[in-house]
């Protein structure tokens, strides 16, 4: 039986900021990997016009708010799926790394520049 896609019942605002942590994770510029195989987020990124980009997709910024919402991070760490130091620093622990939200393609879409 395939695991169940977000069981943990994260909100929707909590569900698009993990997306957007774990799709920094997957670039070497923007995340280091631990020993224990965790990801250090090292930059966040910044807006460019109604987007920002995340290595090669774009993500919108009405689906970003929860990365200035202390109360987003908190849940999200008090769920184990990151450790933070808001608003500064993020792990990803190895469960947040591979948690299924089930939003990933609706919030990270292709560059087209």
């Amino acid at each position: 039986m395939p695991p169940k896609i977000n069981p943990l019942k994260l909100n929707a605002l909590q569900s698009k900021t993990l997306v957007l942590f774990q799709e920094l994770a997957r670039h070497p510029e923007t995340a280091n990997t631990t020993e224990s195989g965790e990801k250090v987020l090292t930059t966040l990124p910044h807006p460019h016009g109604d987007h920002f980009h995340v290595g090669r997709r774009v993500m919108m910024s009405k689906d970003a708010t929860g990365l200035g919402n202390q109360a987003v991070w908190v849940a999200l760490e008090r769920k184990g799926l990151i450790r933070a130091s808001f608003p500064y620093a993020v792990t990803l622990t190895v469960e947040g790394i591979g948690y299924d939200t089930g939003i990933t393609n609706q919030v990270l879409h292709g560059s087209d520049h």
